[in-house]
This record gives C-alpha cells, sequence and structure tokens, in this order.
C-alpha cells in the first residue's frame, strides 16, 4: 500500500489525571487489562500494516512506551518510538519527526482511537481521489468522550455532543467546511466560491472527526513548514486545506491559484473536460473549477483535493481522551464491543482469568473481566466492571460499573460504583467510594465515603 503509519501516542496528558502517572502516559492506560495503545497497533497488524512511527511527548514517556513495545511485539512488528517536546500538539509532533517522513502517503491516527473501520478504506478513498488529505469521520457518540475530559462523577449525563460541524458534497465523499473546538459554535460561514462549484452542500452535526487521516507526504510537509504556528491537524491543518482547496497555495499541484470565480459554463468544456479526465482518477466539481468559467484549461485554476471516509453506524469508533470516555470504552469493550477485546468470553458472558480465586458465594456478573492472579474474598459481587491482575480484594466487597487496575488491596465491606481505582491502591475497611477516581498507590482510610472525588498523590515538584 506505500503507506507510512505514523501513530500519536501523546505523552502524560492533563486531561487524564489521577489516571495518568509518572509510571503510567496515556499510551499504557488499560482498556480490559490491555494497554490502549495496543488496540491500535493491532487493529492496523489484522490490515497488514506492521511498520509505524510511534511519536510520544516527552522522554520520560517515550521510555516506559518503547519498553513496552519491546517486550510485546518483538519479532511482530516494526516500530520505531519517536520522543518530541511535551504540548507541541498533534500538528507539532508531526514537524518534530518530518526527516522520517518518506512514504509518498502517510496515514496519520490518534493512539487513543479504538476502532474496528479498516484503515485500508481511508487509504483506498485517498488513493482513489489523488487527495491532498483524507479525514474519517465516525457517528458522533451518544455520550460524547469530551475534549475536556469531565470526570466519571461530573459528566454522567448521558446527552449528543457536537464535536464538529461538517459540509460534504452531494456524494458524500469530499469535504467542503469543517468546523471543530469553539468554532462549532460560530455561525457557518462557507466561501461562495466552493458553494459555486459544488452547486449544493449538506451540512452535517452528527459527524466526528476520528482523528484518522491520509495525507500526501508533500502536502503534510509544505503546509507544516509554511505555517508554523499550525499545532493541530484537526483545528489547524485540516480546516486550512478544506477552505484552500479552489485556490490552493500548495506548490506540487501545478499553476498559481486564482483568488476568485465560479464553475459558470462548464457545460461548454466538454472537449476539454474529457481530456482533462483522462488523467484524473475521479471526475470532482474540482476539475470543473480548474478550467475556470470560460472552460479554458490553458491557465487552469489550481486545485486539491479533500476528502472522507464515513464510517457506518455499525461501526465502533471512541477516542480515549477523557475520564468518562475511559469508562465508557473500558465497560463498552467487556460488552457491546467484546468483538475488540482479543478475548475469548466464557458462557457467562466474563473472562475470569484461570488463576484467579473466588470465595464462597461470590458472584461475577456477565460483562466483567478478573485479572490473572487476583483473588476475591466470601460473598463479593461484580456486575459490569474489570478488575486487573494480582488484586486481593476482601469479603462482603461490591463492585459496579468500574475499573480497578492492577495491585490493588480492597478491605472488608468495600462498595465502589462508578468509579477508577489506579495500581496499587489500598483501600481500607467500609469504604464507599461513588464516581471517584483513585490515582495510583493511594490509601483511602477504613470507613470513609466519597462521591464525585478526585483522590490522589500531591505530585513532589
Amino acid at each position: 500500500m506505500d503507506f507510512q503509519v505514523v501513530v500519536l501516542a501523546g505523552g502524560f496528558s492533563k486531561s487524564l489525571v489521577p489516571l495518568v502517572s509518572k509510571d503510567v502516559p496515556k499510551a499504557l492506560l488499560p482498556v480490559a487489562n490491555r494497554p490502549v495503545l495496543s488496540y491500535v497497533l493491532e487493529h492496523f497488524e489484522e490490515n497488514n500494516l506492521k511498520d509505524f512511527i510511534v511519536v510520544v511527548e516527552g522522554e520520560s514517556a517515550a521510555l516506559l512506551v518503547g519498553g513496552w513495545i519491546s517486550n510485546a511485539y518483538v519479532d511482530r512488528l516494526h516500530v520505531e518510538v519517536a520522543a518530541v517536546p511535551e504540548d507541541v500538539g498533534t500538528a507539532g509532533a508531526l514537524r518534530a519527526i518530518d526527516r522520517h517522513l518518506t512514504a509518498k502517503d502517510i496515514l496519520v491516527v490518534s493512539g487513543d482511537l479504538i476502532s474496528d473501520i479498516p484503515p485500508g478504506a481511508v487509504a483506498a478513498a485517498h488513493r482513489r481521489h489523488d487527495a491532498a488529505v483524507t479525514a474519517m469521520l465516525c457517528s458522533t457518540p451518544i455520550s460524547g468522550p469530551s475534549e475536556s475530559g469531565s470526570s466519571g462523577g461530573k459528566d454522567k449525563a448521558k446527552k449528543p455532543a457536537r464535536h464538529n460541524i461538517i459540509g460534504l458534497d452531494p456524494t458524500k465523499q469530499f469535504l467542503l467546511h469543517v468546523a471543530a473546538g469553539a468554532e462549532v459554535e460560530k455561525d457557518i460561514r462557507v466561501q461562495k466560491s466552493i458553494l459555486r462549484a459544488v452547486g449544493q452542500m449538506e451540512i452535517r452535526a452528527d459527524l466526528m472527526d476520528a482523528h484518522m487521516y491520509a495525507f500526501k507526504r508533500t502536502v503534510l510537509q509544505e503546509v507544516l513548514n509554511k505555517k508554523e504556528t499550525f499545532l493541530s491537524l484537526r483545528r489547524d491543518v485540516l480546516p486550512y486545506l478544506v477552505r484552500s482547496q479552489l485556490r490552493s497555495e500548495l506548490s506540487q499541484n501545478g499553476a498559481v491559484a486564482e483568488e476568485n470565480g465560479n464553475s459558470k459554463g462548464v457545460s461548454d468544456s466538454t472537449i476539454m473536460l474529457s481530456q482533462l479526465l483522462t488523467n484524473a482518477s475521479t471526475q470532482s466539481f474540482h476539475e470543473l473549477y480548474a478550467l475556470g468559467p470560460d472552460g479554458s484549461a490553458l491557465s487552469p485554476r489550481k486545485t486539491h483535493k479533500c476528502c472522507v471516509h464515513i464510517a457506518s453506524k455499525s461501526n465502533y469508533c471512541v477516542r480515549l481522551n477523557s475520564i468518562q470516555a475511559f469508562s465508557d470504552i473500558n465497560r463498552d469493550v467487556i460488552g457491546d464491543a467484546s468483538h475488540l477485546s482479543g478475548y475469548s468470553f466464557s458462557p457467562q458472558n466474563n473472562i475470569i482469568h484461570p488463576t484467579a480465586e473466588l470465595g464462597s458465594k461470590t458472584t461475577v456478573g456477565p460483562h466483567c473481566m478478573l485479572g490473572e492472579g487476583s483473588q476475591m474474598g466470601d460473598k463479593c459481587s461484580v456486575k459490569k466492571s474489570v478488575i486487573g491482575r494480582h488484586c486481593r480484594i476482601g469479603s462482603n466487597v461490591k463492585v459496579v460499573n468500574s475499573v480497578i487496575m492492577d495491585h490493588v488491596t480492597i478491605g472488608d465491606g468495600c462498595s465502589i460504583q462508578g468509579s477508577v481505582v489506579c495500581s496499587n491502591v489500598q483501600l481500607q475497611e467500609r469504604v464507599v467510594l461513588r464516581d471517584c477516581q483513585v490515582g495510583a498507590g493511594y490509601v483511602v482510610s477504613s470507613g470513609s465515603e466519597h462521591k464525585g472525588e478526585s483522590l490522589a498523590k500531591k505530585e513532589k515538584q
């Protein structure tokens, strides 16, 4: 396929504190007891893409991610881990690894994307149209993994989220308008030249930029070099390419662009158009517009194509970019999206590791996972939850809709609901947690009750 795959794995994401820690960067956060990055790498591996550049923000995070990859994928994948400065943004991260980009086309994917959409579908659409960029769009999830990273306690209400305002051509192959972030709440302003060229535009608010892109390498490098202030692919690079597609400033796309114009008179350009389309991969309004108002290709306008691949509503496509999304994805991957987990479920529709031990009258319900070497006392109940490896859980403990990471100790009589408990935490007897996050290594004192709180050790300065 001749695509280079770049995975933007982030670093110690502030929006995921206290789940991330100095020992667990974002890429290694567990989803059903596997690092989230493993879902991206193995999904691409299943699609016969085995060479990766994994970009990690910060040297210490890069060392941790690189160490895990070396152990997990030795002799399976070829992965180069590149450390870039923290907080450079997605565009800044690609700018920092510019010299590593050598293929004709680059597939860029976020390292927190859990999806079953074949990357080959994006690559095929990109090549079919000889596009400058092709973006993957998917349906907006109902609970909406928020950009801001709300906690489980504060983000419980399930409501549709407006992630993007998308403008599409009638064939739903070309991207005509995109608004993200704060731009979503503003009035929609579309260039007349685009509307004249395409005739009509469909506005969609139910689609989300999934953070998987195919770029023509020369286009990507030129934009990153010319636009040094661009930090984000979604907020800066993609909107710029969409806005300028009919007055392209890209040097490798031919003649100098005209700023304005329309597509009147294209019906008289049959001969010129047929000659032009002989060498074009797919007919589009771009070719019509390039001929100019008089249908003459003697001085064609300069254009580039911005394409989309819209995933089916039946596909799963969610990013782990908030604490709420972390909880939702863990629930989904052992529930309705269990095909993504890579595990075999029991007839009871759960996963209990053969080395795990259950006490008398302890029940582990459907859509649950109990990790290697974990032990549970008598009369415990686990519902719709993930419990990690080598946990020690006392008697009369209730765990509901929660994620318990590795090496956690839970005393007798504890009740945990809608919460995330990180590795090496100790919950003493009769602790009650509702919609809380407990950071790594924290000790919660006996008999205490917490609701909607974030409990973590203070970071040493």
